[in-house]
């Protein structure tokens, strides 16, 4: 086999000129390029003028390394753009995404919003249990966690969130039927501005915000003047007041604190399989056809650096040949040094030119060019109306 190129490079079609890892051996368009490039990269590199020390497997090596840097450069900014947008989605080969308009939608924020959901009461994914004990006569505290928790919930930390304490509702001492019957109920009708008229034809006529405001009241005065019934809850402990004088069921709502505080919650089946960080987001090495010409001129400049620092780690095997009556120096360390300041530069600019169309910058500049619009329309004449 030839050591120095020999003009031209065959076909990418047989086992013994496939790429190292035969990511686009199939490609039809990366079969007619790779022949193209390897001579191209040969010339560029001083070919025929100057002998070049590789062979054609080389350059489609380096062709193969190219498009696969190009293609995890884009598929880490989509990445870094979408992955909010595709956790929770499934992975795997079946649901690539490459090559594919991702639509920006609300599943985190609904996540989030269930998270406040439970925290409110008002919904969320976590389920609210029930439960219930025995309140004993003259007894105020009961420790829900120890009477209910460890023999219920196998002594897994609960929250109580609601207790079904069973008191008298303000809208008792509010609208009683039998309220206009008794000789000293006549003056707590005046007081609530019924006047002559029969509780049930009041309560009829007055607007909703009427009776809204007496019950706040009534609650309002219940709660500075007398003691009225209620409880504490604290830790999980129930304090009754006042003292039970009955034996009677209490019961209650909570939630478990594991259910709750786990980062793992199910939410539509999400789980095992589906994506949770960049590591397993079905990006998958791009179709060298499906790439646009601008793409492939970056692939063909990153491919020359690849082949320049191949061909400058090669010549650095010695650093001086002999020759009649004196010896040469190779310019392998200087090869080498251009491919990296080459690669790093092709890198940057590829990055810089992803930021450019980034969702961000992408509004940004839609705004900038609204503001600039109504600018411009605010200076266009009105019409002049002539009747």
């Amino acid at each position: 086999m030839e050591s120095i190129w020999a003009g031209s490079g065959s076909a990418v079609t047989t086992a013994s000129d496939s790429t190292p890892f035969g990511l686009y051996d199939s490609d039809s368009t990366f079969q007619s390029d790779a022949p193209k490039f390897a001579s191209w990269c040969a010339k560029r590199l001083g070919y025929p003028i100057m002998a070049v020390e590789m062979q054609d497997t080389q350059f489609y090596a380096c062709f193969e390394e190219s498009i696969s840097e190009y293609s995890s450069q884009v598929n880490q900014f989509n990445i870094r753009e979408n992955l909010i947008h595709l956790q929770g989605q499934p992975t795997g080969s079946s649901n690539n995404v490459t090559h594919k308009r991702v639509t920006p939608n609300f599943g985190r924020s609904i996540q989030l919003s269930e998270q406040y959901g439970t925290e409110a009461g008002v919904g969320g994914s976590v389920d609210f249990k029930s439960g219930s004990i025995e309140v004993v006569s003259g007894s105020q505290v009961y420790d829900l966690q120890h009477l209910w928790g460890s023999v219920s919930e196998s002594n897994n930390r609960m929250e109580v969130r609601k207790v079904f304490y069973d008191a008298s509702p303000a809208v008792v001492r509010y609208f009683d039927p039998y309220a206009g019957t008794g000789a000293g109920s006549i003056g707590m009708l005046d007081s609530f501005g019924w006047g002559n008229m029969t509780p049930a034809v009041q309560f009829m006529m007055m607007p909703m915000y009427a009776d809204l405001l007496r019950i706040q009241a009534i609650e309002f005065n219940d709660q500075i003047r007398k003691s009225a019934h209620s409880f504490e809850l604290v830790n999980n402990k129930v304090r009754i007041f006042p003292a039970p004088t009955s034996t009677y069921t209490l019961h209650f709502h909570y939630l478990l604190k594991k259910d709750r505080d786990t980062p793992f919650q199910d939410s539509g089946g999400e789980g095992i399989g589906t994506v949770s960080d960049s590591s397993n987001v079905p990006y998958q090495n791009m179709e060298y056809s499906n790439i646009n010409d601008v793409g492939k001129q970056w692939i063909r400049k990153y491919g020359l650096a690849l082949s320049k620092e191949l061909l400058g780690i090669i010549r650095s095997k010695y650093g001086s040949i002999p020759i009649p009556n004196a010896e040469t120096n190779l310019d392998g360390d200087a090869l080498r040094s251009e491919a990296s300041a080459e690669k790093e530069q092709l890198i940057s600019q590829l990055r810089e030119d992803l930021e450019a169309s980034s969702r961000k910058v992408m509004m940004e500049n839609d705004s900038e060019e609204s503001t600039r619009l109504q600018e411009k329309l605010q200076k266009v004449p009105l019409p002049i109306f002539v009747g």
